[in-house]
């Protein structure tokens, strides 16, 4: 193989580091799968020691009790007897391992997310990173946009009062009389701005997009809603032959506009407030399409039965009319107070306007997230607004301050930005108005690197412009808006919003969280048939030479406990109550102190029964004993009981597993889980027709309705020992230990990633800096064998006298050491001195190398 040289340390470092900025992909780093990865590895290492040592005591107790006890001599024809109880031993150290090896925790983890993203679309969340779910779990703070998420940025009509009659929805053009229709349209289309128009979707199945004005956006989709189209009545009046337009202002609060009919006469169409318009309102459209009067009664009358109604539903409402008005004479258009009046009313349209997302907000700060609005805006409105949705309330310590502001306390005097200040800022900070996307950046740098908290934040930012494509990839899960969004926004992002709602983003949270408790229902459940099924098998090995549960029987078992309970556990749907309690923290357990109480519980229960079964279960059955049975006996019906009761004991602790937090109700909501109804029902129907037809690949003897109750009774004691371990106080337990914290390396990566570098995994960074250092060794390596070849060419001892000297100044300058003066050769033509044939060995020649990589 041929070997090419490295560039050096001092030639090549920068280009070495840019090569690999660029070279090295970026890594999905998940919180969870470090914790998980750490856990599965400690489990695993006590799982190989436990079957090892069953292994090794198996051996050992036979080969004592064979051929020192019992004083047999191995004979030759004995051997394939004690070839097969060796393998018999290392079949059950097999099992051991096996059982106790959880490879079912990235199978939880996978369904889990799998599960939730699939849910999650549905929640309008679709989730471009998988990892993003379980991080939105542990959020803690929201950096989000004013105008489209915390208010939507469209209006809607939703209700109409035309043809006499209130339309709580968007009626049909059928219910409404065709002339007062025709009028309503033509009065939408012609008196809006012809630049408010309604726009296709972007993408399949999203909502229409509304340009310009969408006050006239609500209107103009109404008359799409009513089967109509703006645009051919726009193209046979052009914005050119619009006579005379009035146009809003905040003192008539109306906008009209004046059109010439072919007969050469005016119409007037208008549209403003309700209750302004009306008064101007002599006549109205009834269900026949005719006018008739409108009176001070009438219009009171439909105030308080139409107007008032739609405003408590939140709606704004908004008036269309007309008025035709004669070609002669003339009117004088310069008169407005005589031109608009004596109109007749159209409709009353009821709209959706931006609506702050107030409830969305109250959820997220009980769950313990705060929601920090940062906004283009001025000040006043944003201040407003956040008021409005419950960001702040009256008597809380906050901080609403603009970017410009923001900049100047941040910033020393040399301009630059101190980590130390922005701690003093981002606390109270609840509204920044006026920011610029790079502010946004820099206050989501500076809450995720702030340890101004024992915990490390973990920030969710929402963004819908390009600008936001730097704040969106810093934050920890990057919300882009489905709808408003700019693609690099959404490629920036972790998670797309479909409806640009603030709501959805409360939904992502809830299925976070649900991640981490469905992993941890699977932990706690795990576990639990972990230490049974080791100390059983183990302690069963040890006792009775035999396993109690068999190796067929262990891989069911393993079967329930990690495909099915994975698949079971992890797709239990999220409930409101995991918003009452606080986030997790990225730093936080996986086991907690309660779940780790519930494990030792249940495996207490667990063992008592199984090694009362084991010992003395022969004469509380009045059967025969499985203990001490020769090689290839039949399976007994005492070992059938015992592993027939482990089996039920695990299913009904399954439905134990599905509360954490030490909730009694255990059956709460679990048929909202058809998943989990259905597995446990189909293991139990396995488990039947194993144990009655398995016969002896499962090493089972069929058992008679008696003992399938009396395992019944047993397993079902489970729920009931539940119950007595939860009403046990976790306080009592003070010697529990947490267990599943993160891993160190995760530190390391949040201090290495400071300056916006890609995130590499840390194993992998000391795994390329030993493959630096060991190419580098063997270049050098390279380079010294040519010298012995040299040497080995020429076979004179002059030549390698010259090329001692070069060595030892090798020597001299990789050590700072001194030539030693013992190894010192008189001349190059006297003969061979002691320690020459060092001298010249390949040995020496190499020697250097070994002592730059000691200095190294």
């Amino acid at each position: 193989m041929e070997m090419q040289p490295l560039k050096s340390a001092e030639g090549g470092e920068v280009e070495e580091k840019e090569k690999k900025k660029t070279s090295v992909p970026k890594k999905e780093k998940s919180v969870l799968q470090g914790k998980l990865t750490k856990m599965a590895v400690e489990i695993g290492k006590a799982g190989l020691f436990m079957s090892a040592t069953t292994v090794i005591i198996l051996v050992v107790l036979f080969v004592i009790e064979t051929f020192v006890i019992q004083g047999r001599v191995w004979m030759a024809e004995c051997t394939p007897v004690y070839v097969q109880y060796f393998v018999k031993f290392f079949i059950i150290g097999v099992t051991v391992l096996v059982v106790a090896v959880p490879e079912g925790l990235p199978l939880a983890v996978t369904i889990s997310l799998a599960y939730s993203v699939k849910k999650m679309m549905k929640d309008n969340n679709l989730v471009r990173h998988l990892d993003a779910c379980e991080t939105m779990g542990n959020a803690t703070a929201i950096c989000s946009d004013k105008t489209g998420t915390l208010t939507t940025n469209r209006m809607t009509a939703v209700q109409v009062y035309v043809c006499d009659h209130h339309f709580p929805e968007i009626p049909d053009p059928q219910q409404v009389h065709a002339k007062v229709l025709e009028l309503m349209v033509a009065s939408i289309s012609i008196n809006s701005a012809y630049t408010s128009k309604i726009m296709p979707p972007d993408q399949e199945g999203g909502l229409p997009k509304q340009v310009g004005n969408k006050t006239e956006c609500a209107l103009l989709g109404l008359v799409l809603g009513m089967q109509r189209d703006y645009v051919p009545i726009r193209e046979q009046i052009p914005e050119e032959k619009l006579y005379k337009v009035y146009t809003f202002n905040s003192v008539r609060k109306s906008m009209s506009t004046v059109v010439q009919l072919p007969d050469r006469s005016f119409r007037l169409y208008s549209k403003g407030a309700s209750e302004i318009l009306l008064k101007k309102c002599s006549t109205i459209l009834d269900a026949a399409g005719e006018l008739r009067n409108f009176k001070r009664a009438d219009r009171d009358k439909m105030v308080k039965k139409v107007i008032e109604p739609m405003a408590c539903n939140g709606l704004r409402t908004i008036c269309v009319a007309y008025r035709d008005l004669p070609m002669t004479p003339e009117p004088d258009w310069e008169d407005e107070a005589d031109i608009l009046t004596n109109m007749s009313c159209i409709a009353v349209v009821g709209y959706r306007g931006p609506r702050p997302t107030r409830d969305a907000i109250k959820k997220c700060q009980r769950a313990g997230i705060t929601v920090r609005m940062v906004t283009g805006d001025n000040i006043n409105t944003a201040r407003a607004i956040a008021a409005k949705c419950g960001i702040i309330q009256p008597g809380d310590d906050f901080l609403c301050i603009e970017g410009k502001d923001f900049n100047r306390r941040i910033r020393n005097e040399k301009g630059e930005i101190e980590q130390e200040r922005i701690d003093k800022i981002w606390p109270k900070l609840r509204v920044l108005a006026r920011s610029s996307p790079s502010d946004k950046h820099t206050l989501v740098k500076g809450i995720i690197e702030s340890t101004a908290l024992e915990q490390r934040q973990v920030v969710a930012v929402t963004g819908d412009g390009t600008n936001d494509g730097p704040a969106l990839k810093k934050a920890d899960v990057g919300f882009a808006m489905g709808i408003a969004g700019t693609d690099v926004a959404k490629e920036a992002s972790d998670i797309i919003l479909t409806d640009d709602n603030f709501s959805s983003i409360v939904k992502a949270v809830m299925w976070g969280r649900n991640v981490y408790d469905s992993i941890s229902k699977f932990l706690q459940f795990q576990l639990t048939v972990n230490i049974v099924a080791v100390i059983v098998a183990f302690c069963g090995a040890c006792i009775t030479q035999d396993s109690p549960l068999k190796a067929v029987q262990m891989l069911w078992v393993n079967l329930i406990m990690d495909t099915f309970a994975s698949l079971a556990l992890a797709t239990e749907p999220p409930t409101e109550s995991l918003l009452l309690r606080k986030p997790y923290g990225r730093n936080n357990p996986l086991i907690s102190r309660t779940m780790l109480k519930n494990i030792l519980g249940h495996s207490a229960y667990q063992l008592v029964i199984i090694f009362t079964l084991l010992f003395v279960g022969e004469k509380i059955f009045n059967i025969d004993s499985g203990r001490n049975a020769p090689l290839h006996s039949p399976p007994s019906e005492h070992y059938t009981v015992i592993f027939n009761t482990f089996v039920l004991m695990q299913l009904f602790n399954e439905i134990n597993a599905r509360k954490i937090h030490g909730e009694r109700n255990v059956f709460d909501g679990i048929f909202a889980n058809p998943i989990f109804c259905t597995i446990v029902l189909g293991t139990f129907a396995v488990q039947i027709v194993i144990v009655q037809f398995g016969g002896k690949p499962f090493s089972c003897a069929p058992l008679n309705v008696e003992q399938w109750l009396w395992c019944l009774f047993i397993g079902l004691g489970e729920l009931l020992w539940g119950q007595l371990v939860t009403s046990v106080p976790t306080s009592h337990f003070k010697c529990l230990k947490e267990s599943g914290h993160g891993t160190s390396a995760d530190d390391i990566m949040d201090e290495d990633m400071a300056d916006d570098e890609d995130e590499i995994d840390h194993a992998e960074r000391e795994l390329r800096r030993g493959q630096i250092l060991w190419f580098r060794g063997l270049n050098r390596i390279q380079t010294q064998m040519e010298v012995v070849s040299t040497f080995k060419r020429s076979g004179s001892f002059q030549g390698a006298m010259r090329r001692r000297s070069s060595v030892l100044s090798q020597l001299h300058d990789v050590t700072n050491i001194s030539t030693p003066t013992h190894v010192v050769l008189s001349n190059a033509n006297a003969t061979a001195a002691p320690g020459s044939e060092f001298l010249t060995s390949p040995l020496f020649l190499c020697l250097p190398v070994a002592l730059h990589a000691t200095h190294a």
